[in-house]
């Protein structure tokens, strides 16, 4: 049995939790950032969320709305809330390590 050792990494947040460097963001930090977050099992589908909101994020220079998630992401607004109880604007953003997107409260 082999251990590795990782290093730790400190993220800048603002005081809602949302990444202030976007680009630190790492695709091995998701488990970790959903679990933050109260998601324990990531499936595919949180995954084309989370990946659309990066995409939309550096397009655009702001993640999208649930609004604009429900109509371009291909998830809808009711499976969005089922992948992300707490507000899946917000908390997508979160874990996709994007700010908080504009017109989110």
């Amino acid at each position: 049995m082999s251990v590795v050792s990782l290093p730790v990494i400190d993220l800048a947040l603002n005081e809602e939790g949302f990444f202030l460097h976007p680009e630190d963001w790492r695709e091995d930090m998701v488990p970790a950032l959903a679990a933050r977050e109260g998601i324990d099992q990531l499936t595919d589908r949180h995954w084309q969320v989370i990946n659309f909101m990066r995409s939309e994020y550096f397009a655009k220079g702001t993640g999208p709305t649930v609004r604009v998630l429900g109509k371009t992401s291909g998830v809808s607004i009711k499976e969005l809330y089922q992948l992300f109880p707490k507000g899946p604007a917000k908390v997508a953003a979160r874990i996709a390590g994007i700010p908080k997107p504009r017109g989110c409260i």
